[in-house]
């Protein structure tokens, strides 16, 4: 009989798996991008937000929603980005409260640059190793326990 406060083996390899699955793809989409591209995961994640966004700047609540990032990390890393001349960030005009965020040219560039990379590196390493059964399984399950965190609170 299983323990409800424990994990049972198969539970535990799955979410044993998962962690470590989602760590390590992490780990070498990070070293991938800093090799081919110069610039980090957390980098790539800013910079293909703002840039589906090209005619207009996001609020760092917005980025904060699109990457489901606390909000301090949001900062952290806009600073760094800010400092290398990847982003701008502006005061917005209809809330002085509230900070837009915008590629710079060079930030476009960097992310036109790197985005075939990913996408190509993300092939190889992930989806060229699954069969079509397999991706639509883990859309589903992806799916389901998202849908599931939907009523949990999230505090930033």
């Amino acid at each position: 009989m299983t323990r409800p406060d424990r994990l049972n083996d198969r539970e535990l390899r799955a979410w044993r798996g998962f962690l470590t699955m989602q760590e390590d793809v992490r780990r070498h989409m990070n070293r991938h991008l800093l090799d081919e591209a110069g610039i980090s995961l957390a980098d790539f994640s800013i910079l293909s937000a703002l840039r589906v966004s090209p005619d207009r700047p996001m609020r760092v609540f917005e980025l904060t929603e699109a990457l489901r990032w606390e909000k301090t990390r949001i900062i952290h890393q806009l600073s760094r980005m800010t400092r290398r001349g990847l982003v701008e960030r502006h005061t917005c005009l209809d809330d002085g409260r509230g900070t837009n965020v915008a590629l710079t040219g060079e930030g476009r560039k960097v992310i036109d640059r790197a985005l075939p990379l990913h996408v190509s590196y993300v092939r190889r390493l992930f989806f060229d190793v699954l069969t079509p059964r397999q991706l639509d399984t883990l859309a589903v399950v992806s799916e389901t326990v998202l849908e599931n965190l939907q009523g949990e609170p999230f505090d930033d």
